[in-house]
């Protein structure tokens, strides 16, 4: 009985370390994670890793939002967006999972260059939904950002985008996928548990939708 018991003693520890990194961003204004992208921006291009910077390098839930609404925008239509943010989302969830509490991205990632008149076109066409939707939020059923309950959203997440790349030829299929990570995100960082019970519920419909509308005859 003591190694099933130190089995669950460590799953348990991991969960708890997972729930802490989530909390420990600040509550704060979706739209201020909007201005934070924007403060980032200069010349004619910027890298993800001045965005990552400028959101900080514990910010896991602000840089899951940021990159997801980015590629929900009219900014999804720069080539590669799309699987970029997939790569970015799985191994920021990754990461929250085995409980880091710092933000890792590889050179590959941090190194890409987004186009700054496109990005702002983007972070423009985001503010009004942003802002009407973040007045719905609130800490709310916070106990679902504890211990296992966090497992299935972050679960359902990397099984999204490891299916995101192939999105790339469905035409908005990506924009959807992000959307609906975003929600999740948002939830995340404003502690609103309703929310992410809705995300998990477009996250299990968003492969059965694409696959349907996408590959089906």
């Amino acid at each position: 009985m003591s190694r099933p018991l130190s089995l669950w003693a460590g799953a348990s520890k991991l969960i708890t370390t997972t729930s802490k990194a989530t909390m420990a961003e600040n509550l704060q204004p979706l739209s201020h994670v909007l201005d934070q992208v924007e403060s980032s921006v200069h010349g004619d291009s910027i890298t993800i890793k001045e965005v990552t910077e400028t959101l900080g390098n514990k910010s896991f839930s602000s840089l899951m939002l940021a990159v997801s609404l980015i590629s929900t925008s009219p900014a999804s239509a720069i080539p590669g967006v799309t699987a970029t943010v997939a790569v970015i989302v799985f191994i920021l969830v990754v990461q929250l999972i085995i409980g880091r509490e710092s933000v890792w991205l590889p050179d590959f990632i941090t190194g890409r260059r987004l186009s700054t008149a496109k990005l702002c076109k983007g972070l423009k066409w985001l503010r009004k939904p942003v802002r009407y939707v973040e007045g719905f939020l609130k800490p709310r059923f916070t106990f679902l950002f504890h211990r296992r309950w966090l497992w299935l959203p972050l679960t359902l997440i990397l099984a999204l985008t490891l299916l995101m790349p192939f999105m790339e030829v469905i035409p908005m299929s990506g924009s959807v996928a992000s959307a609906v990570i975003a929600i999740f995100a948002a939830g995340l960082l404003m502690r609103d548990g309703r929310l992410v019970v809705f995300s998990v519920v477009l996250l299990s419909a968003v492969p059965l939708a694409v696959w349907n509308f996408g590959f089906s005859g």
